[in-house]
């Protein structure tokens, strides 16, 4: 028994890459029994993320797989659709990410999984609305990130276009997917219905950006532009300290002139430029001079130190190397070093959420591709002569 809040609810995952397996290890680590179907050569996330210790197992791929069970169906083969069709009426979730055109291709579209499973919460995660005229488009996070305005914003503040340097996109996109399924099945327990869900990453990334950004244009008529120039600003960034980076953010009046306190400029808590919230943001970039400025007179460690003192919201700066070192995240463990059983020890990141009511106590490592093939058909009640005749046709693959 798997544990966590999800226990009993199976997803069968057809996702690949980044905002699927994101979703569905979300759900899996909270008990959910996620199936991940995968063609014959897997999911290209196996490969894309550089070397593991093992072909097909790179370490984003681990990140975004634990606890699952990949099962290899070629659905190009009738039998191995017949099998798709024989898990998915026991299914709770049937989650893609591919473009509806091909769900409607392998007979998957929303009426004919329904006529096998009136129930099911059928979850479609793609580039854009099916009500659009870009609903036949790929799309992939740098095509989102570009096409809703995310890397506009850094030629606002820098000058330079340019992507955020993770994938934002999909991760964004992945954890919305999570709450409406959710919020889905929820439904299902009040009125005993299935439905059919549509995310788009565009629309769904163009809402993040412009309620943040929409700003005065945001009235009829406008009363003012685009974007928010506190955020927007070149000194909205780590501060340099004597002896490196502070990341800072001091935006109540007690806040600000704690910090012109410690600085050595108190009488800009009286100055009619700084003195309010409002005095502040009109004089934003003024603003961030001073702190700027101010923050060179002493070490990280020593600004650290007073700004606790002083209830000014104020972080170390972390660089990639640094995370892991950091106390706080020794203290709840976030980094875990396990022993996966055919890659060796590996660093996983646990849970950075806790419930009280637990969440999956059997945790599983990302799975080998075809690793639960013949363990899942048996559940769905293949006996082993079809076993054998799906994977000497090449239906199914699995490794013993």
């Amino acid at each position: 028994m798997a544990g966590g809040p999800l226990e009993g609810i199976r997803i069968i995952d057809l996702t690949s890459v980044v905002v699927g397996p994101l979703a569905t290890q979300v759900l899996a680590d909270h008990g959910a029994d996620v199936i991940k179907i995968e063609s014959p050569t897997g999911d290209i996330g196996r490969h894309l993320a550089g070397r593991g210790r093992s072909p097909g197992m790179s370490a984003k791929f681990m990140h975004l797989n634990r606890n699952k069970r990949s099962v290899v169906l070629d659905l190009r083969q009738p039998s191995a659709r017949d099998a798709l069709h024989i898990l998915l009426e026991s299914a709770d979730v049937l989650l893609w990410n591919v473009r509806p055109a091909s769900m409607h291709r392998l007979g998957l579209d929303y009426e004919r999984v329904r006529a096998i499973n009136p129930r099911i919460i059928y979850c479609g995660m793609f580039g854009f609305g099916q009500g659009g005229r870009y609903r036949d488009r790929p799309a992939y996070d740098s095509i989102i990130q570009g096409i809703s305005g995310v890397a506009a914003l850094h030629e606002r503040a820098s000058g330079t276009p340019r992507y955020v340097p993770y994938v934002m996109a999909d991760r964004t996109v992945g954890l919305i997917a999570v709450q409406l399924i959710l919020m889905a099945l929820l439904r299902r327990v009040r009125t005993g219905d299935g439905e059919s869900i549509e995310i788009p990453m565009f629309e769904n990334m163009v809402t993040q950006v412009m309620t943040e950004h929409m700003y005065q244009a945001s009235f009829d008529p406008p009363i003012g532009g685009f974007g928010d120039p506190r955020v927007l600003d070149p000194e909205n960034r780590p501060l340099a300290t004597r002896d490196g980076f502070l990341c800072l953010s001091a935006n109540t009046d007690a806040q600000a002139h704690a910090l012109f306190e410690a600085i050595g400029r108190p009488e800009l808590a009286t100055d009619p430029h700084f003195a309010t919230v409002a005095a502040r943001f009109q004089n934003v970039q003024a603003y961030f001079a001073i702190r700027a400025e101010g923050l060179t007179q002493k070490t990280t460690a020593e600004w650290i130190e007073i700004f606790d003192r002083l209830d000014v919201p104020a972080a170390p700066y972390h660089r990639l190397e640094s995370l892991r070192d950091d106390p706080h995240l020794r203290d709840v463990g976030l980094f875990q070093t396990i022993d996966h059983p055919t890659e060796g020890g590996f660093v996983n990141i646990g849970l950075a959420n806790q419930m009280s009511g637990g969440a999956r106590t059997d945790f599983r490592g990302a799975p080998r591709l075809g690793q639960h093939t013949r363990e899942v058909l048996r559940e769905a009640g293949f006996d082993e002569q079809a076993i054998d005749a799906m994977l000497a046709a090449g239906a199914a693959v699995a490794v013993d």
